[in-house]
């Protein structure tokens, strides 16, 4: 099967978590010996910041760490996308896309359509993993989602609100999962410093800054713990704040690192933003995912899992507030036992039901529903083979992105499979 995603960012997670799950996904697509195109913008908001903060090698570390992916950098006017369509028998379409692409290929979808009377060789998805759809109303009517054959949403909840505004019948939820291929358990290292709680996540545009004070900051300050945080677009004013309290700041960290920083601590924890508490129940972002399947402990903010993915007091517990979240930490950090049998029961239930590997199985099936024929997985690729995707060499990605970044607007597409 060949399909092309196209999303805001394969190479760049500079405060861009759905790039965690699209590698996961890609991942175990190649694996299952499938042709996946990747397409992103050349001029991407998370990329472009990604190398202005952390400079190109940043893009080095992401093929080190993932020799076997890569990606096509695009702009709007070297985009053929009637070549795309013929060489594709799936297109997925993010969200985070503009409307010209979005709408761009519903429309030549729907005139292909009708010129083959009704069989298009393609089948066109949607992929929703944000709450514009709740948060900014107007989002939804910019795209014509009429001409897609299916939208993919990352809650039930979302799925009301497309199936309410009369979108698609085809909708269907979609979870984020943890990529167990790069987020397993590791054993403790020097790689990174080590010490009693780590918060993995981006400040959130005020979505949550009181939240991260009750539930983060005061109980690392009242219970004097070594704590240490990563994530970027923090505001100096909280960055000082933080400094004061003796609360480490580690500024970003490349998703493939998290395993080996986890590994390091002996709990962390999970602040929903406000979004996801009052208006998107069962919906817990992809970082507790990822946490469970690295075998740390994990306490969670006020969350509503309305859709029963865990199970709370055996995967994670829950703090109700700041007194709560101190209680359980403090049982975390004393009690080696009952931490153990917390993190083994969350990695258990990820390894179980909550894979990128389960939710390629889960993505086949919906195609089989759409008439694309369900393969019989191959065995495993050797590594060598999946790197062999690659035809455009490393150099050609950093010099290709950093001209870009130089002499927008106009740029170049790479084509990574040739």
């Amino acid at each position: 099967m060949k399909l092309s995603l196209f999303y805001h960012s394969l190479v760049s997670d500079w405060n861009h978590g759905n790039a965690h799950f699209l590698r996961g996904i890609v991942t175990n697509l190649l694996k299952r010996g499938h042709q996946v195109q990747v397409f992103e913008p050349v001029d991407g908001w998370s990329l472009r910041n990604l190398i202005d903060n952390q400079g190109p090698k940043a893009l080095q570390r992401f093929h080190e760490a993932y020799p076997h992916l890569s990606t096509n950098l695009y702009h709007r006017d070297s985009l053929d996308l009637e070549q795309v369509a013929a060489e594709s028998d799936v297109i997925i379409v993010h969200e985070w896309n503009e409307p010209w692409l979005v709408n761009g290929l519903g429309i030549l979808h729907n005139r292909l359509e009708r010129e083959s009377q009704g069989g298009s060789n393609f089948r066109l998805l949607f992929h929703d993993t944000h709450h514009r759809a709740i948060s900014d109303r107007a989002w939804l009517r910019r795209f014509r989602l009429e001409y897609y054959d299916g939208i993919l949403v990352f809650g039930d909840v979302l799925n009301d609100v497309y199936r309410k505004h009369g979108w698609h019948y085809n909708v269907w939820t979609w979870h984020e999962a943890a990529d167990t291929e790069v987020f397993y358990p590791q054993a403790p290292n020097n790689r990174h410093p080590q010490g009693d709680l780590v918060w993995i996540g981006n400040w959130g545009d005020d979505e949550r800054a009181e939240e991260l004070e009750t539930f983060l900051f005061r109980p690392v300050r009242e219970l004097k713990l070594n704590g240490r945080i990563y994530g970027v677009r923090y505001p100096e004013t909280v960055l000082q704040k933080l400094g004061r309290q003796g609360i480490a700041y580690g500024g970003w960290l490349a998703n493939f690192e998290a395993p080996s920083v986890f590994a390091n601590y002996k709990a962390t924890v999970h602040v929903p933003r406000r979004y996801y508490t009052n208006h998107l129940p069962g919906i817990p972002t992809i970082r507790p995912f990822e946490a469970m399947a690295c075998g740390i402990p994990l306490v969670s903010a006020p969350w509503q899992d309305a859709e029963g993915l865990f199970s709370e007091g055996s995967d994670y517990l829950i703090a109700r507030n700041c007194n709560e979240m101190q209680s359980h930490l403090r049982q975390l950090l004393n009690d080696r036992d009952f931490s153990l049998d917390l993190a083994s029961h969350a990695l258990s239930t990820i390894r179980k039901r909550h894979s990128c590997a389960h939710r390629v199985e889960q993505l086949l099936d919906i195609l089989e529903v759409l008439g694309i024929e369900k393969s019989v997985p191959d065995p495993d690729i050797p590594s060598s083979a999946l790197s062999s995707a690659l035809s455009s060499s490393l150099s050609s990605t950093l010099s290709s992105t950093q001209s870009t970044s130089a002499n927008h607007p106009k740029g170049r597409s790479i084509n990574a499979f040739g």
